[in-house]
């Protein structure tokens, strides 16, 4: 039997990430949430990640410093995906350049948000 995909929600509204824990461990995925950069980097970091869904606007600072912090640990999810509400171009690249494999914009729909990590994780497998 092989393991649960690791969903790992990094965001600080208790709202959107109860709502993203329900959508993804009803569709079979294991999944942990993390309001800040610390605790999105502690858990990542302790078990490891398939798909990381990442908002950039944490409490605590810009959430793709989590980034910087996983690969300065040798720690990177398998897939990272950045959400925001900002869909200027050179926040897109910023997000490409930092190892997302994609950018979304908020919010995204559930039923598309499943689709693509279902797609994400089966490329990758």
């Amino acid at each position: 039997m092989t393991a649960l995909p690791h969903v790992l929600v990094a965001e600080d509204n208790e709202l959107v990430s109860g709502a993203m824990r329900v959508l993804f461990e009803e569709t079979g995925h294991r999944v942990s949430t993390a309001p800040s950069i610390a605790e999105t980097v502690r858990v990542a970091s302790s078990d490891a990640v398939d798909l990381l869904l990442l908002d950039l606007g944490l409490a605590d600072g810009d959430g793709l410093e989590v980034l910087s912090r996983l690969r300065a640990l040798d720690a990177l999810p398998r897939i990272a995906v950045a959400l925001t509400g900002r869909d200027e171009p050179e926040v897109v690249a910023r997000c490409r350049a930092m190892g997302c494999h994609a950018v979304l914009l908020k919010p995204v729909p559930a039923r598309e948000l499943l689709r693509m990590a279902r797609e994400w994780l089966a490329a990758r497998d």
